[in-house]
């Protein structure tokens, strides 16, 4: 029985997965930035809104980065009294903003005037655990200094 000849590959040329790696990564920053660029031209209330949403889950992400990297070098004592300041928190932010919101509420400009609230009291807290976390000692109002 005679073997059927196997198909010829061919050779790759030198360059050619760079260029490939280099053009996929090129399409992708391209995507990124029409994405980025759609939210500053969004015309629709829809995609107003779906910004705003995404905006405030990038400061939230950023909020829960900063949040777990402070707690983690508190003593216990220091992490409940982190939690339950942060607990109370997020829940004046979130009353904070249904009540800003609630001049138009139940219009189709709701959703971002509350997203938009809630990315900005996050970027503000956000600020503040940095704060806190990057104090030095012999500042006494300094829970855990560096």
């Amino acid at each position: 029985m005679r073997s059927l000849p196997q198909p010829r590959l061919p050779a790759a040329r030198p360059g050619r997965v760079q260029q490939s790696i280099l053009f996929a990564f090129a399409a992708l920053c391209l995507a990124t930035g029409a994405q980025a660029t759609s939210c500053d031209a969004a015309t629709t209330q829809r995609d107003m809104n779906a910004c705003a949403g995404t905006s405030f889950k990038d400061q939230d992400k950023k909020l829960n980065a900063v949040y777990n990297g402070y707690r983690a070098r508190l003593d216990a004592n220091q992490k409940k009294l982190l939690k339950d300041a942060q607990v109370a928190w997020l829940k004046f932010r979130d009353l904070s903003c249904e009540f800003q919101a609630s001049g138009v509420e139940g219009g189709s400009v709701q959703p971002m005037i509350v997203s938009e609230c809630l990315a900005a009291m996050t970027a503000e807290r956000v600020k503040q655990l940095q704060a806190l976390d990057s104090c030095k000692e012999g500042d006494l109002s300094c829970p855990a200094p560096k």
